[in-house]
């Protein structure tokens, strides 16, 4: 790949930044593309399972979201998928960003269609669907939390579920942090099937623990 090109991550993250910011004090706009199962069971909006994706409930979500995505996605998409996955990498990487937004929303979907009050927003699912795509390969890789302190991916992937399993069951905002595990899922296990032997790589490494041990 051309090194002065734009990955598909960075795309992805400059037309989901532009959408956000342009809607993030729009309530009506947020309201049209936001998960909401009771307008998508009533009026077959099935558009809200994509469109979620695109925007944020502040400016920290985005920002948050945003750099995780370009950091893990821009390593999956260029160096992991290209080497271990062949053919067709580009497209399984799309498949993998945007399925893990539409099918981590799934759960909520089945809870809440009969619930009016419920809405969520974010990219969440697409997010954590990246992030455990590139923990699958180096599960014992560090990354920089604000850039300096160093924690194993599995360790942080671990805490980052637990963390949304937490948040989900307060269900006091309007993120969907159910979406964090069920993309988790989708991303491990995607990618996983794209190529069996990952899943015993990934058993290997993970026995083995870090390096530095």
């Amino acid at each position: 790949m051309n090194s002065a090109a734009l990955s598909m991550t960075d795309v992805i993250v400059g037309v989901t930044c532009v959408i956000s910011f342009m809607l993030m004090q729009n309530q009506v706009g947020k309201s049209f593309l936001a998960f909401h199962p009771v307008s998508i069971k009533a009026n077959h909006q099935w558009y809200r399972f994509l469109s979620s994706g695109f925007i944020h409930a502040d400016l920290t979500h985005l920002i948050i979201n945003m750099f995780v995505l370009w950091s893990f996605g821009n390593a999956l998409e260029t160096y992991f998928y290209p080497n271990y996955l062949g053919d067709f990498a580009a497209q399984k990487y799309l498949i993998l960003y945007f399925g893990g937004i539409v099918v981590s929303s799934i759960p909520s979907y089945l809870r809440h269609r009969e619930n009016p009050r419920y809405s969520a927003l974010g990219a969440s699912g697409g997010v954590s669907a990246v992030v455990f795509g590139v923990i699958i390969f180096e599960p014992w890789q560090n990354l920089y939390l604000w850039g300096v302190i160093a924690i194993p991916q599995i360790l942080a992937g671990v805490g980052y579920l637990f963390y949304s399993w937490h948040k989900d069951k307060q269900a006091n905002d309007n993120i969907g942090h159910m979406a964090h595990l069920t993309g988790a899922i989708w991303g491990f296990m995607f990618t996983g099937f794209m190529s069996f032997e990952l899943f015993t790589r990934f058993i290997l490494k993970t026995l083995q623990g870090p390096s530095w041990l």
